[in-house]
């Protein structure tokens, strides 16, 4: 039976009592669920018609304004021309605090888009790296790292913290890391999570991105075949997406002090190792900020994350950018998985993008602030 694993992301993390949801064609659920009766495994079917789903989403999108009164909706999803659109004219409209520029290009070839955002205020200032959108479906990953921007220009005027926060840092935020497996979620393949790179051999397309990294790679969790999710790539470093991101964090690793990565879903905030099962030298300090941040972001809506070491919260996976983060120095090193935990799966429907990216900011500005505090 062909299944599309949506959580865990590889079969090897699957062992008994594992929740795993599967995402199935309507032919193959015929066959599947008298299989599960059979083998006595319990199921619940989540979403009945995932078509229908999706077209709602679409549906909605062609035929509603586009645009807010202000000129931008933060609450829809957009697509890769919207966003890097939203960025040009960000660096237009705020050349006081937002400068944008590009780290590179992708496999086909379109620019790799970061938005430093912070006050000028002293030559040399400390900074934050955020990536969202590494696995294309995450789409509420993009959704955040815009809503971030948009609060820290809104708020940077009344609110002390987001004043102080860039005023004493900078921001680097890259919305869409993978800006041709996003695009190809929105016109090909809902559920594309991969990069887009060719494999002549197999005729299969992408390399997993955030299993491409020089930090124990190709080890557990990840996969040798280019035809699965988790496919390390070729080589480490292979997809020019990964290498140019790399060599602009080795670049600045002097500078960056924390690494902040979006994913969905799963509702967990996770810190290294993820490649192994053990503690990291400044364990308590990131601990404490995992802790007070869980907190601070389950006092806006209620919804609880569970926090802790990647490998022991969520699984075991090989190659991360969170790893190579905090491998090549950068003292706090998270991956969030945002909402939700298998209700809608990828599917977080647009009324969900307010709460969701609410209650992810103050995670993130407790962080941050955390930071600033001096606990290494």
């Amino acid at each position: 039976l062909q299944v599309d694993l949506w959580q865990p992301s590889s079969p090897f993390h699957i062992v008994e009592g594992t929740v795993t949801d599967v995402r199935v064609p309507q032919n193959t659920s015929r066959s599947l669920l008298p299989y599960l009766q059979q083998a006595n495994i319990q199921y619940k079917i989540l979403i009945s018609d995932l078509q229908k789903v999706i077209e709602n989403e679409t549906g909605l999108r062609s035929h509603r304004n586009r645009r807010s009164l202000s000129g931008y909706n933060y609450e829809v999803y957009h697509s890769l021309e919207e966003i890097q659109g939203w960025m040009h004219h960000l660096n237009k409209t705020h050349a006081d605090l937002i400068h944008m520029f590009s780290v590179g290009k992708s496999y086909e070839g379109r620019p790799l888009f970061v938005l430093k955002v912070g006050k000028r205020s002293r030559p040399y200032k400390k900074a934050v790296w955020i990536d969202c959108g590494i696995h294309a479906r995450e789409w509420i990953g993009p959704a955040f790292c815009q809503w971030f921007v948009k609060e820290a220009l809104q708020t940077y005027q009344t609110d002390p913290a987001m004043r102080k926060m860039l005023t004493q840092l900078y921001f680097y935020i890259m919305p869409v890391f993978n800006v041709d497996g996003y695009h190809f979620s929105w016109t090909n393949d809902r559920f594309w999570r991969k990069t887009r790179s060719k494999n002549t051999r197999f005729r299969c397309h992408g390399v997993d991105a955030n299993r491409n990294w020089k930090v124990k790679w190709c080890d557990e969790g990840a996969s040798f075949h280019p035809c699965d999710d988790t496919y390390c790539g070729p080589f480490p470093e292979s997809e020019p997406e990964v290498k140019a991101v790399a060599h602009f964090l080795r670049r600045h690793r002097k500078q960056i002090k924390a690494y902040l990565s979006f994913h969905a879903y799963a509702q967990m905030l996770l810190y290294p190792y993820s490649y192994k099962y053990a503690t990291i030298p400044n364990f308590s300090c990131v601990e404490l900020a995992a802790h007070n941040a869980v907190n601070a972001l389950q006092s806006a809506y209620g919804i609880r994350y569970r926090y802790g070491p990647a490998s022991s919260t969520l699984y075991v996976s090989s190659g991360s950018s969170m790893d190579w983060a905090y491998k090549n120095g950068i003292p706090y090193a998270f991956a969030f998985e945002l909402r939700d935990t298998g209700h809608f799966g990828f599917l977080l429907p647009e009324t969900l993008i307010k709460p969701t990216c609410t209650e992810t900011m103050l995670a993130v500005k407790n962080i941050t602030l955390h930071l600033m505090k001096k606990c290494h």
